[in-house]
């Protein structure tokens, strides 16, 4: 039994929320009964570890904290490793329910506005406004469920140590082996899940190996080593990805000689853009989406452009030019009627050369004005950050317990907890910066298409690109603000209409 005569008498302790004078602890209370939790009927003097909170019976006497709660007490002397695996997994549900309710709001905007904005009335028709909104319901509601099967999944697999597991069971495996530790059709889509199986581990493989030998031979500046190794291989990968990569995936071929290319070259030209090449990929096989980009390092850069973004080239408009046009009768009122053809029209997909060119200013923009410098930049200096702290966590014996490793401490297993667990809070924060970064170099890249004249254009091919990727033109303001790395249409828009106007 702890010393009563340890706490002074002017003080109060806690126990289970309720109070006890010091008397009370001395056993002389005038009911002689307990106050404790238990509501036994024994004297103070009686009392044992039943009466009395685990947290003050084991500290024998000591005075407790008289600012924290029960909680904060279990709290401070349980474990470091459950302390670690409770914080990380509270964690994981506090930014899942985050997005629960950025995802309720937007789905909310998608459900409350079914007619086109008035800003946007003159250029989108309705048909397009709802079958976007149909699309963006139906992705939500798949977000919603997958999002949730996932936080679930990687919550069992924590509580029922999973993460051992799976590493015992590929330890015996990889012992007995010999060695150490939106598509077309569904035929396409299985073809090409396993060549991106395959390529990926063709990568990943080595890569991981690789970087685990120099952590384990690096010695106290391995991070040092580790960085460099991983900066080495991601510009490698930049280097060789659309000339050896890519084309394991789609179809490249340049782009044909004539007035499209020639002004791509003058553009180019004007600005001091190495051009070397122009190149269409045949994206329509795979989705209806547009995208145009550049890549290359030094005085060797190539422009991409997705035959989808392109007019002339995609498939769809290709297929409708193939069907023939449909003859009706509108029956008319005077003298046996009037009789008239209209042929159907067949909604066009991509740009003009004048909106390719506006969209091809925008992404010179962002090698003009040195975004993809900057970029770069960021990206290196957090990687390198990242590996200092992983040099500093990776011996702490207490986060392989947390996750259950007692005996072992793995070096992959290392990589996963700290770079996928205990840097989750500062990824999210680092994520939120970044999206807001993109968007300030978006509108910066937009403005610099105004300069190059092209505010009219591209001001039109936004919102044909929005309407071909069937993107919703309205949007919570929180949601957008969490997630868009560019700008709503409207805003964009809006930013571009005075100078169109003028």
């Amino acid at each position: 039994m702890a010393d009563s005569s340890a706490f002074p008498e002017s003080e109060v302790l806690p126990t289970y929320g309720r109070t006890l004078a010091p008397e009370v602890i001395r056993g002389g209370t005038a009911s002689g009964v307990c106050a404790a939790e238990c509501h036994c009927s024994r004297k103070p003097a009686e009392w044992d570890q039943t009466c009395w909170p685990a947290a003050l019976w084991e500290s024998g006497g000591s005075k407790p904290d008289m600012a924290m709660p029960l909680l904060g007490d279990l709290w401070a002397q349980s474990p470091v490793e459950d302390r670690i695996f409770c914080s990380v997994l509270l964690f994981s549900w506090a930014v899942y329910l985050w997005e629960a309710l950025l995802a309720w709001r937007q789905r909310t905007v998608y459900k409350t506005t079914t007619h086109v904005p008035l800003e946007l009335g003159p250029i989108m028709d309705s048909e397009t406004f709802e079958k976007s909104r149909l699309y963006q319901l139906d992705k939500s509601a798949f977000s919603f469920w997958s999002g949730l099967y996932s936080e679930l999944e990687g919550t069992v697999i924590l509580l029922c140590g999973g993460i051992p597991f799976l590493w015992s069971v590929s330890g015996d495996i990889s012992n007995r082996a010999g060695f150490g530790p939106e598509y077309e059709t569904l035929g396409f889509f299985f073809k090409d899940a396993i060549k991106k199986f395959i390529v990926t581990q063709c990568i990943l493989l080595p890569v991981t190996s690789l970087l685990l030998y120099i952590i384990k031979i690096g010695g106290d500046y391995f991070f040092i080593y580790a960085w460099l190794f991983t900066l080495v291989v991601s510009l490698v990968l930049v280097t060789i990805y659309a000339d050896y990569i890519a084309p394991l995936f789609d179809k490249f071929i340049p782009l044909p000689e004539g007035e499209l290319k020639q002004e791509i070259e003058a553009m180019a030209k004007d600005i001091d853009f190495p051009l070397t090449k122009v190149y269409v990929v045949e994206g329509s096989k795979r989705s209806s989406h547009s995208n145009a980009y550049f890549y290359g390092f030094f005085k060797n850069k190539r422009i991409v452009l997705f035959d989808t973004l392109l007019e002339d080239y995609s498939a769809l408009n290709k297929e409708h030019s193939e069907e023939p046009g449909v003859d009706t009768q509108v029956a008319g009122g005077n003298e046996g009627g009037l009789e008239t053809k209209a042929k159907t029209k067949s909604k066009k997909q991509g740009c003009k050369n004048e909106e390719v060119l506006a969209v091809l200013g925008h992404e010179l923009g962002h090698w003009k004005l040195g975004h993809t410098i900057k970029n770069i930049v960021i990206s290196q200096m957090n990687s390198f950050l990242c590996f200092f702290l992983f040099a500093v966590l990776i011996g702490r014996k207490e986060l392989f317990a947390a996750f259950g490793f007692y005996e072992t401490q793995p070096t992959l297993i290392g990589l996963l907890i700290i770079f996928q667990f205990i840097f989750s809070p500062y990824n999210e924060v680092l994520s939120f910066c970044l999206t807001v970064l993109s968007r300030r170099f978006e509108f910066q890249a937009d403005a610099f298409a105004k300069k190059l004249g092209k505010a009219k254009d591209l001001y039109s091919a936004l919102i044909k690109l929005n309407k071909d990727n069937l993107g919703f033109p309205v949007s919570d303001w929180l949601f957008s603000m969490w997630h868009y790395s560019h700008p709503p249409l409207l805003e964009r828009l809006q930013a571009l209409k005075e100078t169109k106007q003028d």
